[in-house]
């Protein structure tokens, strides 16, 4: 799946990144704990989160993660958009919650067998 049809089945807005679309992704992991996020252990993925502050980032870079998807139509500020620009993260937002998010995601083909257990 690439991170243009991800975003078409989570009806996300693109907030940076544009031009990395078509970039491949296997597998997402949904959290709001980066403890978490860096048990999953997977690149090419997206990560599905609330939490706003620079850390998503941070963590999404050092994990090699593609894209971060803020949901509940959270709106992450000009400081963290501008870290993923210089990432070359791509950051989206929907109004989706995490759960459906993510089920909408599985429900496309990102399976358990494209994803660390954790």
């Amino acid at each position: 799946m690439t991170i243009k049809e991800a975003a078409g089945l989570l009806d996300a807005e693109v907030l940076c990144g544009e031009e990395l679309l078509d970039k491949e992704i296997d597998s997402a992991c949904g959290s709001d704990m980066m403890s978490d996020v860096l048990a999953f252990v997977k690149e090419h993925s997206i990560l599905i989160t609330g939490l706003l502050n620079p850390q998503v980032v941070r963590t999404a870079e050092m994990m090699d993660m593609s894209c971060i998807v803020f949901v509940r139509g959270k709106y992450p500020g000009e400081n963290i958009l501008q870290l993923a620009r210089d990432c070359g993260i791509v950051v989206m937002r929907t109004e989706y919650r995490m759960f459906s998010a993510c089920g909408k995601l599985y429900a496309a083909g990102l399976c358990p067998e494209n994803s660390a257990k954790v």
